[in-house]
């Protein structure tokens, strides 16, 4: 049976003709929202170590890392028959361009890396860099995917991400220009955001030349300025419960170009790192089960309303 909303599995199994998996990487890189060079902190709601697994850590080499990865996916998904090295932690083209050569070379050198994928900020990118990862892309899988997180500058100031709304539209077209894979990376649930905000947020969503999206529900990750913030304001926030958040995605779906592939609609951080799992130790398999059924019920899907 056809499915109600674009995956994005689907479409590197339609593009590629099999199941590629990624392996994150940390290749130490940092963020100018960290280092001082605009703002010092990072992210409120942000603890790396509660999004990329144990394999991947920067005191191993990027090939340690891949085979690691490996080893850990062949054991879960061993219909995968090619891997694209993930530069997940922080902003990973916050660098030299000749580091980053470097650093991509060492990953496209094994023999089973098809490709990779970027994961940045659009105030880290430049015609130069662009420039370089849209010629890797003439011989490999090349994906940029771009921390937007939010569509309203007033939140973005908010959470101290140091960048505009602006500069994220600017970033993707010049990274569109060049023919590029890309994704763009959204948080439902943001400090001072309702949910009419966020269904408003669609359409400036659709007016961006992206392959993919991800989105991932806010969690309340210990030790940040968010978990203090929503202790003191916690009005300030909306919280989903299961039920409610799959109901809210379906609505965001139906408002959705069908031609975007949908990566990711909700997150999993290990329980340590929350002080309250209120959907229980669900996997995102069992996640993507529950949309279906869903908007199966709903009788929707992506772009219905459009």
């Amino acid at each position: 049976m056809k499915k109600r909303y674009n995956s994005f599995a689907d479409y590197y199994k339609r593009k590629y003709g099999s199941r590629l998996q990624k392996i994150v990487i940390d290749a130490g890189f940092t963020c100018p929202n960290r280092d001082g060079s605009i703002s010092v902190g990072g992210c409120t709601y942000c603890d790396n170590n509660a999004f990329h697994p144990s394999y991947s850590t920067p005191d191993k080499s990027i090939l340690q890392q891949m085979e690691e990865g490996m080893e850990f996916h062949r054991r879960r998904y061993r219909r995968a028959t090619g891997y694209i090295a993930y530069f997940q932690p922080y902003s990973n083209t916050y660098a030299p361009i000749e580091h980053l050569k470097e650093l991509y070379s060492e990953a496209l050198s094994h023999p089973d890396v098809v490709g990779i994928a970027v994961g940045t900020r659009p105030d880290c990118v430049d015609e130069e860099k662009l420039d370089y990862l849209a010629a890797l892309s003439r011989d490999h899988i090349v994906m940029v995917e771009y921390g937007i997180e939010s569509c309203y500058d007033a939140t973005l100031k908010r959470i101290n991400r140091g960048h505009t709304f602006e500069q994220a539209v600017s970033a993707i077209k010049m990274s569109a220009e060049r023919g590029l894979d890309l994704c763009a990376h959204f948080i439902l649930g943001l400090p001072g955001e309702s949910r009419e905000m966020m269904l408003e947020s669609t359409s400036l969503i659709n007016s961006l030349p992206l392959t993919s999206l991800k989105f991932h529900q806010l969690q309340i990750i210990k030790g940040t300025p968010m978990e203090e913030e929503f202790e003191a304001h916690p009005e300030d926030f909306i919280t989903f419960l299961l039920d409610e958040y799959l109901d809210f995605f379906v609505d965001i779906l139906e408002r959705l170009r069908p031609e975007f592939c949908i990566e990711r609609f909700a997150g999993e951080v290990p329980p340590r790192f929350v002080n309250s799992t209120p959907w229980g130790l669900i996997r995102n398999v069992e996640l993507l089960r529950l949309l279906e059924k869903r908007l199966e019920e709903r009788n929707s899907w992506q772009g219905k309303l459009l």
